[in-house]
């Protein structure tokens, strides 16, 4: 029992703790976005999972102060304690959750993924995570995609001084007083394209 009051302490807590720290973080660094809009119809967006930390307020700049501050995103989210946390932090943030990854709960993710983007909701995917390997893209970002038609548009940010963990993904945490250069990439399409190969283009683009 204690084990478990212990747990619901650090899941209610953490998320606020980590809340406040990119907050303070993100007000004292100089900032830059890119001038690319968000395509006219529903999209999938990906970013790969080691800029997770400071990747909200890109969701505040494009779709929340965008040119259609009504357009909506959701992100998938694995449904480890991991993705409990990091659920909780983008939800104070106003940015919706698809529970489930490759690993647990993929069928249930895909389905509701595609029901997201037939209501115009977009669709955000870290495709290397929740757990590896670094950098690679797994099938269900390119089925997403495919299976709705969607075109696909990639997010990053870089930062002039950060510290990196040494985690699979290798997370940049933006330094405070640093420069953030936010980016979103012109959309494209994978449709039509046998697997390996949107695998392939997709990580092309994000290593651009």
């Amino acid at each position: 029992m204690w084990a478990k009051f212990k747990r619901s302490v650090f899941i209610n807590l953490a998320p606020r703790i980590i809340y406040f720290f990119i907050w303070i973080i993100f007000l004292t660094c100089k900032k830059s976005f890119s001038k690319t809009n968000l395509t006219n119809e529903p999209c999938v967006v990906l970013f790969w999972h080691g800029r997770l930390a400071l990747m909200s307020f890109a969701y505040v700049h494009w779709w929340e102060n965008g040119q259609n501050p009504q357009r909506r995103a959701k992100v998938i989210i694995s449904d480890h304690k991991d993705g409990e946390i990091i659920a909780r932090v983008i939800s104070f943030f106003g940015i919706g959750a698809i529970r489930g990854s490759s690993s647990k709960g993929a069928v249930k993710a895909l389905a509701q993924s595609f029901r997201e983007l037939k209501s115009g909701t977009d669709v955000i995917i870290t495709p290397d995570g929740p757990r590896g390997p670094y950098h690679s893209v797994a099938d269900g970002a390119v089925v997403i995609a495919q299976k709705q038609n969607a075109q696909i548009q990639i997010l990053n940010y870089e930062a002039s001084k950060f510290w990196q963990l040494k985690s699979w993904d290798k997370m940049i945490i933006p330094k405070p007083f640093s420069e953030i250069s936010y980016t979103l990439s012109p959309p494209f399409s994978v449709t039509g394209m046998e697997l390996e190969v949107a695998r392939e283009q997709i990580k092309k683009e994000m290593e651009k």
